[in-house]
């Protein structure tokens, strides 16, 4: 006999983001910021006298007290991951028994729902109301009612842009049982209703980070999960002992030291996504278009529309990538440059001028 793949993994296909060079890629949240000449100049000193054949610092203290100095918490409260898909499958895998009772909200960041059936773990969706928001009364009553062992989302929230306040959050943590709440906090840097600095107080509550979106920094893979100290020593006791390779601790110190440059472009980011978003909501309502925006919090707009896979297809054609969800029928499109939305609601207008004012007629 031959060995068999396990029913857990023998359908799974491996992810595949969009490929293809694109004048424009408006479809992942990145910054649309690179490392100016200063910062580069600056890692590539650091490079030069870098030890090549040595193991990574297990504990990468360096860089968590770079990113704890920049976001005003203690080191002792952070953990470092290899991006925040590492302490997503951490969580679900190490600090759950198998078959515990993990409840998602939809929509929300797949990756939730998909590293906790890795796990083996009971997976229970909430559905957010018709605005795609949650009502945290609800969302209280549903965990207690299912008995949860854990609750996750993002805040705000990936896809739809749209957030819970601070206080809303609060009384999650307060009245969720026993339950483990994980907040995602990857956009966080766009709003102003974070619980981050709040995580230390709580036996219940991690709160994630990453270096990905603000920070600008995604192809470093940098992931980072802020507790009090028994779930952060939990944490760093299931990390790999070597999870976060020394150039990406390097340079993530060296980025997180340049506090000015990094709110800076947060600043700039939270402009053009308010560019974008007015702008995209101008053009439906000159036209009277039965489309659906969401006002962000985030560095992102979504958009609901019946038309959004030729929207998708008609923005490939002309050399701009944006995320399609096609379950929802929906657009996210993440903010870009001052000359990259400029594009993206020229070819947008387009579209709606070829194919659908064209054909109404």
């Amino acid at each position: 006999m031959s060995y068999e793949l396990v029913k857990k993994v023998k359908e799974l296909e491996p992810y595949e983001p969009i490929s293809g060079t694109y004048k424009i890629r408006l479809d992942a949240n990145e910054s649309f910021f690179n490392f100016p000449d200063e910062l580069r100049s600056e890692i590539k000193e650091a490079i030069d006298g870098f030890d090549f054949n040595r193991y990574p610092d297990s504990a990468a203290k360096e860089l968590i007290k770079a990113f704890s100095d920049y976001y005003g918490i203690d080191p002792d409260n952070v953990t470092a991951t290899n991006g925040s898909d590492e302490v997503l499958y951490l969580i679900a895998s190490a600090m759950l028994e198998r078959g515990s009772r993990v409840v998602v909200t939809e929509p929300d960041f797949s990756m939730y729902a998909f590293y906790s059936f890795l796990s083996e773990n009971t997976i229970l969706t909430y559905k957010k109301n018709e605005k795609l928001n949650i009502d945290i009364d609800d969302l209280i009553a549903f965990i207690n009612d299912n008995k949860a062992d854990m609750v996750i989302f993002s805040n705000p929230c990936n896809p739809t842009g749209c957030g819970i306040s601070a206080d809303d959050a609060r009384k999650l943590v307060r009245e969720a049982g026993n339950c483990l709440v994980v907040l995602d906090e990857a956009y966080m840097d766009f709003w102003d209703q974070p619980l981050l600095k709040e995580a230390q107080d709580h036996d219940n509550l991690i709160v994630l980070k990453t270096a990905s979106k603000a920070v600008g920094s995604a192809s470093l893979r940098l992931g980072f999960a802020v507790a009090n100290k028994t779930i952060t020593r939990a944490l760093r006791a299931v990390k790999s002992p070597y999870n976060v390779n020394s150039l990406s601790q390097k340079i993530g110190k060296i980025v997180y030291d340049h506090k000015d440059l990094l709110k800076e472009r947060a600043d700039e980011i939270k402009k053009q996504t308010r560019a974008l978003y007015d702008g995209i909501k101008k053009l439906i309502e000159s036209y009277q278009l039965p489309f659906v925006i969401y006002e962000p919090c985030a560095n992102f707009v979504f958009i609901e529309t019946e038309k959004a896979k030729d929207i998708y297809e008609f923005l490939l054609d002309n050399r701009i990538a944006v995320r399609l969800f096609g379950k929802y029928s929906a657009l996210r499109i993440t903010a870009g440059s001052e000359r990259e939305n400029t594009a993206l609601l020229v070819n947008f207008e387009q579209f709606i001028i070829q194919n659908i004012l064209k054909r109404n007629r």
